[in-house]
């Protein structure tokens, strides 16, 4: 498992692939990401130090993803995390979390006051039956405006059975309106019964990465480990 890499393209940054108790949602119907966890604070905390010592501070900007949430990250993480960012003059800090974790997000602004933190949401899509009934993210919200009220950022995933190129395009035109940056996940194999549909990823290939593939503000991953974590 790599979990350290260096983003090149685009917004560059360094990332880390951190590990926490686990996510607390843990009902995606596409998602095994969540069997990358340990209940053990103290072995966590020992695997975070050794990823975040490689941190250089290179391009100023650190993103920090877990399996889950990074509210379930450990306290002595999110210390060395804060630490980490003063040491090496990291300005800019991504980190993710579940819309049910929206509320304490603005705690943990106040925690990393000094730097500016970018919070990512993984929405997948703007199509609440889709979320709802086939993604199953548990986000009983349909206003854009609100989903996107305390998010900076979001992701969304493609290339599921159902989708269309215009539900695609929706979701790009949406995702770029509402938030600073998007992030586009190709479905890839897993463990889970929501496979990757060949004929919507072709469509998205052919039809819709053509038009963002040098937008600045959208990344895209055909694979899961493009951005150098993960295996």
């Amino acid at each position: 498992m790599e979990r350290y890499g260096i983003i090149e393209e685009k917004r560059k940054r360094e990332i880390v692939l951190l590990r926490g108790r686990g996510c607390a949602y843990k009902k995606c119907s596409f998602c095994d990401y969540h069997y990358d966890m340990c209940a053990d604070e103290n072995e966590n905390y020992a695997l975070n130090k050794s990823v975040l010592e490689r941190v250089t501070g290179a391009y100023g900007e650190l993103e920090v993803i877990n399996s889950g949430s990074v509210f379930e990250l450990d306290g002595n993480t999110l210390a060395l995390i804060k630490s980490v960012c003063a040491q090496k003059g990291i300005g800019v800090l991504h980190f993710e979390a579940h819309y049910m974790y929206r509320k304490k997000i603005s705690s943990l602004r106040k925690y990393f006051e000094g730097i500016e933190l970018k919070m990512k949401l993984g929405l997948e899509t703007f199509d609440y039956e889709f979320r709802e009934n086939v993604l199953k993210k548990g986000i009983r919200e349909t206003s854009p405006e609100a989903i996107a009220e305390s998010f900076d950022e979001a992701n969304f995933l493609f290339g599921v059975s159902g989708q269309t190129v215009e539900s695609m395009l929706k979701d790009v035109e949406l995702g770029l309106k509402y938030f600073e940056r998007i992030c586009i996940n190709i479905m890839c194999p897993n463990s889970t019964a929501v496979s990757p549909d060949k004929e919507v990823i072709a469509l998205f290939v052919d039809r819709v990465y053509p038009l963002i593939h040098d937008n600045d503000r959208v990344d895209v991953l055909l694979e899961n480990t493009d951005f150098g974590v993960g295996d």
